[in-house]
């Protein structure tokens, strides 16, 4: 029996809980959940709905000699002024997101607190402890400020901990991974720990696609279009993907092209070199710009599109 207990006592405990990142749309959501498994998973672009579908992101590594699974959950922002079906689905992602969670990690931006970000925070579930993450430190101009806006929002409800951070630049990132393993229950992890996300490679490439609309066409069209995997094979060690992006309007479907198509090439060749990255092989790419007319704010169509 004593040499049980020794054995027991030299195991490790391990930690291992689900962490939900929510936050009104554009605080760095979606930055802050790929700097801390240290992989571009969830896509990212200046500008709002960038996020579109719940993504899991894992992180497994040892704090302090205690094993810890983080299970990221990234969200798309929180959706208070328009309501179409793309975002009544965009905002059931997040409320199903906090349904069954350990922590949530609940964004914003330092220096601005609106009641946007306040909405949010209404949304947490009573009883789960709440992480107030500052990002975008690397913005301020006057460091002065970080600690009167703090206060500010230490007196608005109870929080687990306050820590600012600078997404963008991996700031203070180890103080957050601490704070939030604190948090974590006492638990066998739930995933291997070389496991990365649970979403399948068919939705990484339709995301990486979709991000390069974001990156690189007007600012109008990428909230009226959505990528589809049409096929998607291996052979020979490489990846065959053909993809279709479906937009609202003709004129939309002439502004991917471009000039001689140039655009639509650009789009394909940084989303092809991405998903070479990722998926750390060769793929070969081919894209189609289709017309589907209404399709954001139809619910049986966004159904069929995947999403949630």
């Amino acid at each position: 029996m004593t040499n049980g207990m020794n054995e027991q006592s030299e195991t490790p405990e391990t930690r291992c809980g689900v962490i939900a990142v929510v936050g009104r749309p554009n605080v760095g959501k979606s930055t802050l959940m790929n700097a801390m498994i240290g992989e571009h998973l969830s896509i990212t672009s200046a500008k709002p709905q960038t996020t579109r579908h719940r993504v899991l992101g894992v992180m497994t590594e040892t704090l302090k000699e205690t094993p810890v699974q983080f299970i990221f959950v990234d969200t798309p922002g929180f959706q208070t002024k328009h309501s179409s079906a793309l975002n009544k689905t965009m905002n059931k992602a997040v409320l199903t997101a906090l349904g069954d969670v350990n922590v949530i990690l609940w964004v914003i931006e330092q220096g601005k607190y609106s009641p946007a970000d306040q909405k949010v925070l209404e949304l947490c579930p009573v009883g789960v402890p709440v992480i107030a993450v500052v990002n975008k430190l690397d913005m301020l101009k006057d460091k002065g400020e970080v600690l009167p806006f703090l206060q500010k929002i230490s007196e608005i409800r109870e929080f687990a901990a306050i820590v600012p951070i600078s997404a963008e630049n991996r700031k203070n990132l180890d103080s957050l991974k601490s704070a939030i393993s604190e948090l974590l229950p006492v638990q066998e992890f739930y995933y291997e720990e070389d496991m990365l996300t649970d979403r399948p490679e068919k939705f990484l490439a339709a995301e990486r696609i979709r991000e390069k609309l974001f990156r690189l066409v007007g600012d109008e069209l990428p909230y009226t279009c959505t990528v589809v995997i049409d096929q998607y094979k291996i052979e020979e060690g490489r990846r065959h993907i053909y993809a279709s992006i479906l937009v609202d309007r003709d004129a939309h479907k002439a502004m991917i092209i471009g000039k001689g198509g140039e655009k639509l090439k650009r789009i394909a060749s940084e989303a092809r070199q991405d998903m070479e990255r990722l998926f750390d092989g060769s793929v070969y790419l081919e894209t189609f710009v289709k017309v589907r007319s209404g399709w954001a704010d139809n619910a049986g169509i966004l159904q069929s599109l995947g999403y949630d």
